[in-house]
């Protein structure tokens, strides 16, 4: 009885795609990830507001931006960074600075170069 997947492309050993050897003599360096596509910032509009949260604090949001297009990690580090304050990035791309700094933050934002809208 005959193996399985003898003479396929599973039966033989794999193959680096840039030299050709065995991967397991290959001595390539690993392929670095391509870089993100970033969107232009004066195409996006980011939309600014500050909530009121339990016992009585305020966050100013930023919602709008697409979290594929941004890095909105380092976004949001520059913004806590030049007001002085912390906040985080949630999960569905909405960043929040502890406190209540529309002005600045707008200011900000349109220095940077995106477009920007209370609300």
């Amino acid at each position: 009885m005959g193996r399985l997947f003898a003479g396929t492309q599973w039966d033989r050993p794999p193959r680096c795609e840039r030299c050709g050897a065995l991967e397991s003599e290959c001595t390539c360096p690993p392929a670095e990830p391509p870089a993100p596509e970033r969107i232009d910032p004066a195409r996006q509009t980011a939309r600014i507001r500050v909530e009121k949260r339990p016992k009585g604090k305020s966050v100013t949001t930023v919602r709008g931006l697409d979290p594929t297009g941004n890095d909105l990690t380092a976004l949001a580090a520059q913004l806590k960074t030049a007001i002085g304050g912390g906040g985080t990035v949630k999960d569905d791309g909405t960043i929040e600075i502890q406190g209540s700094h529309l002005d600045r933050v707008e200011s900000l934002l349109a220095s940077i170069g995106y477009k920007t809208k209370r609300g």
